[in-house]
C-alpha cells in the first residue's frame, strides 16, 4: 500500500500509553490506513510499548508525523472530525462514525484533506481541541458505559473508512468445493422423496396428499442446496431403506 492514497489522517491528541498507540496502528493498518499523526505523546516518542502492540503494523509508525500540537497536525486539513463520548456545550454537527467516513470518502474524491481527532486516554479530548473541528463523531454506546478505549474507537472509524471507500458485499456464500444445485437435481431429490415416503405410508390421509407433497417440493425449491447436499440426501435415502431390508 502506498502511504500517498488519499485517505483521513488519524491524530492522536496527548495519548499517554505507548500500547494504546500501538494498538491503534495496528487498527487503522487491518483496515487500510497508515497516515497517523501524534500530538504531544506523553512517553516521548520513538516508543518501545508502541512499536510491540503495533504487531505488523510497526511500519505505520515509522512513517508516523509526531507534531507539536493540535493546529500543527491539522494544517493540511480541509474538514476535521473529533471523536468525543459526551456534550461539549459548543454547536456542531454530530454524527456517526458510518455517516463520517462517508463524508470524509466525499471530501477526499474532490480532492479534499480530513482529519480524525482522537482524544488521550483518561478524559477525552478537551473543548481547546474540539473547537479545531468541522463537526464531531459520536459512537452509540451503552449511556452508562460510555468510554471507549482509544484503539477502540479507532477500529471503529477505521472500519467504517474500509466500507465507505471498498466495494464489500454484506452477504457472500462461501461454496467448499461444489455448486449450487440445478432445478432438474432438486425436481429428482423430490421425486426421490416421494417415492420413500409413499412407500413409508407418508401421505395419509389421502385426501391431504397432494398438499403435503407440494408443501415437500416448495420447501426443496425454498432451500439453496447445493449438488453436495442432493447427493448427502439421496444417500440417506438409499441407506435407510438398505437399513429396512437388513432389518
Amino acid at each position: 500500500m502506498s502511504l500517498h492514497t488519499p485517505q483521513p489522517a488519524f491524530i492522536l491528541v496527548r495519548p499517554q500509553m505507548g500500547e494504546n498507540i500501538g494498538a491503534a496502528a495496528r487498527a487503522m493498518w487491518n483496515f487500510g490506513l497508515d497516515h497517523m499523526r501524534v500530538v504531544d505523546p506523553r512517553d516521548g516518542w520513538p516508543n518501545e510499548r508502541a512499536v510491540a502492540l503495533a504487531s505488523g503494523a510497526g511500519r505505520l509508525l515509522d512513517h508516523a508525523g509526531i507534531m507539536g500540537s493540535v493546529p500543527e497536525a491539522l494544517a493540511d486539513c480541509t474538514y476535521v472530525f473529533a471523536t468525543t463520548a459526551r456534550q461539549r456545550g459548543l454547536t456542531k454537527p454530530v454524527v456517526t462514525p458510518e455517516r463520517a467516513m462517508q463524508q470524509a470518502r466525499a471530501i477526499h474524491d474532490e480532492g479534499g484533506k480530513v482529519g480524525v481527532l482522537f482524544g488521550p486516554e483518561r478524559a477525552g479530548l478537551e473543548n481547546e481541541d474540539i473547537v479545531h473541528a468541522n463537526a464531531t463523531i459520536s459512537v452509540p454506546v451503552n449511556p452508562d458505559f460510555p468510554s471507549l478505549n482509544l484503539a477502540q474507537c479507532v477500529l471503529l472509524t477505521a472500519y467504517e473508512w474500509r466500507r465507505a471507500s471498498a466495494e464489500i458485499p454484506a452477504e457472500v456464500m462461501e461454496m467448499a468445493g461444489t455448486d449450487f444445485a440445478s432445478g432438474e437435481e432438486i425436481a429428482r431429490l423430490g421425486d426421490h422423496f416421494e417415492e420413500r415416503l409413499e412407500a413409508a405410508g407418508f401421505f395419509f390421509p389421502e385426501t391431504k396428499a397432494r398438499g403435503m407433497k407440494l408443501v415437500l417440493r416448495n420447501m426443496w425449491a425454498r432451500l439453496p442446496l447445493t449438488r453436495a447436499d442432493v447427493q448427502t440426501l439421496h444417500g440417506m435415502l438409499r441407506q435407510m431403506v438398505r437399513w429396512k431390508e437388513r432389518g
